[in-house]
């Protein structure tokens, strides 16, 4: 029987998993910001191509001239930020099941080449709090700080 470890991990792999095939495998790291609070869910992810840290809507911008386009279509994002918010929704459920916190929070990066994965959690509220920022907001800058730090 699967314990609460391995579906949890399955869940963020097929976060992990439905980013790659957004940008058909092409990506040097992947970048997931999974947020959970108050029955708010939200999501954002990104990606480091050609030594460029990219939005989705952006990842022709790092691309080299030879290589072929990415489509960055509107449904093509919402269909990955879609499965993403289920997998926090399932996460949230599997939590209540086996009486775990939820993290109101988790930044996954994957290093497409290396295989490495690496996952860090806050479990108190990060912005429902906060009469100003939004999870896209705390998404936004989680964005800048790793293409500012040269993650």
């Amino acid at each position: 029987m699967k314990e609460f470890e391995d579906i949890f991990s399955e869940l963020q792999a097929d976060m992990i998993s439905i980013c790659m095939e957004y940008v058909e495998d092409r990506a040097d790291k992947v970048f997931v910001y999974a947020s959970c609070e108050e029955s708010m869910i939200s999501s954002s992810f990104f990606y480091l191509i050609n030594n460029k840290y990219v939005e989705p809507h952006k990842l022709n911008d790092a691309l080299k001239s030879e290589e072929e386009i990415f489509d960055v279509s509107t449904e093509r994002q919402f269909m990955v930020l879609n499965i993403i918010g289920d997998d926090i929704e399932k996460i949230e459920e599997l939590c209540k099941e086996y009486e775990r916190d939820m993290p109101t929070e988790m930044k996954l990066i994957y290093d497409v080449k290396t295989g490495n994965f690496k996952a860090s959690y806050k479990y108190d509220l990060v912005y429902t709090h906060d009469d100003i920022k939004t999870a896209d907001d705390i998404a936004d800058e989680w964005f800048e700080e790793i293409k500012n730090n040269n993650y």
